[in-house]
């Protein structure tokens, strides 16, 4: 991201990225002057802690989102002795100014979000953690499609793995998942561990489908990407069609739904039939359709990306970041906790970040030319 573009999106996106009304609004709004270098150390008064905001990124419908989130900010509210709000932005360009600015003190971000954001405010924020889902400290963008005709074979329940090096579909069936790392829609956590979900309403949900197929088949169609902004969702999926010798421009039709939701309904409304998210973002409309897992079918996955990274303002105080890390890691080892946080984004742990781990990510970014050097 251009940091000229940086500086327009400070002005203009402060108020979006807090919801865009006076309540989620937070005050003592914090601008880069003329005079003041994003590379420098910012210049705003440390954040007063009688009140902490903790900044997400659109995974459903911000209002869902909203009341998903609302247990986690009791619980590091009661933990930390003070109050911590929640705010889901508009997108991820949102919690990067948020966080730049001084609009938020914690943000949850996807590792691109990250990485521009620590590009363009190097001295104004630090990850303190890195996100594990179901024991990975990866995870894949999906390549998705509705259309079974591009398939090689039938569609099997299954779900794609790397594995020596290979893209590889591995089987599963209606009483066992798949051994793949991504937790699989149709599946959920029960007294015997993984075991098929059953809704409040009586539906068993379908566990989901895969089949091999040539990523060429989407040349000349219409594909529902996330946003520009999204690792899995636009960058390493443009990325990997770019090297198979895909013009991920000019050789399909983009278009952008908004978010990982987004696309597994566009591609249920019929929008397009083809389209991509994370690994695997038919969970979050099972509920809206138990069926999501059998009519959206994988056809492959991008190379690894690292986990997502909850990052905060460096010059909040050091014991606070270590609270923060410790509470974290404490609610997620709960069930409540780990049902609230499968809900919100699909963690299951986490771990300490190693900043050196995002250098593949920093690659990309430098790739597509999204941020100055």
């Amino acid at each position: 991201m251009k940091k000229s573009i940086i500086l327009l999106l400070i002005l203009s996106l402060v108020v979006v990225a807090c919801g865009g009304t006076t309540e989620d609004t937070v005050e003592e709004t914090a601008v880069v002057t003329e005079t003041e270098t994003l590379d420098s150390p910012a210049t705003t008064a440390a954040p007063t802690l009688d009140k902490i905001t903790f900044g997400f990124v659109p995974s459903a419908e911000q209002t869902e989102l909203l009341d998903n989130i609302q247990p986690l900010m009791k619980v590091l509210s009661d933990g930390l002795g003070i109050e911590v709000e929640g705010f889901v932005t508009s997108d991820y360009s949102g919690l990067l100014v948020a966080m730049g600015s001084g609009q938020a003190d914690i943000g949850a971000f996807n590792t691109l979000g990250y990485v521009n954001a620590l590009n363009a405010f190097p001295k104004r924020l630090e990850a303190i953690a890195k996100v594990v889902r179901y024991g990975s400290g990866s995870y894949h963008g999906n390549f998705w499609t509705t259309d079974e005709s591009v398939c090689k074979s039938a569609p099997v329940i299954g779900a794609f793995e790397w594995v020596n090096g290979e893209m590889t579909l591995i089987q599963g069936s209606e009483s066992a998942p798949p051994a793949v790392a991504a937790l699989q829609v149709g599946w959920a956590f029960g007294a015997s561990g993984l075991e098929p979900e059953v809704l409040s309403t009586g539906e068993t949900v379908s566990p989901g489908y895969a089949c091999e197929a040539d990523l060429e088949s989407m040349i000349g169609q219409e594909v529902l990407f996330v946003e520009e902004g999204s690792t899995s969702g636009y960058l390493y999926p443009s990325l990997q069609l770019k090297n198979m010798g895909i013009d991920y421009k000019n050789d399909i039709t983009q278009v952008f739904a908004g978010s990982h939701d987004g696309v597994i309904a566009g591609l249920l409304n019929g929008d397009a039939k083809f389209g991509i998210t994370y690994d695997d973002a038919r969970r979050n409309l099972r509920k809206t359709d138990a069926q999501v897992g059998r009519k959206v079918i994988a056809i492959g996955i991008t190379d690894e990306i690292p986990n997502d990274v909850v990052a905060v303002r460096s010059d909040l105080p050091a014991d606070i970041k270590e609270k923060i890390y410790q509470i974290l890691k404490e609610y997620i080892s709960t069930d409540e906790g780990l049902a609230v946080m499968d809900e919100i984004y699909g963690w299951t742990d986490i771990v300490v970040a190693v900043n050196s781990e995002f250098d593949v990510v920093k690659q990309a970014a430098e790739e597509f030319g999204l941020y100055d050097n």
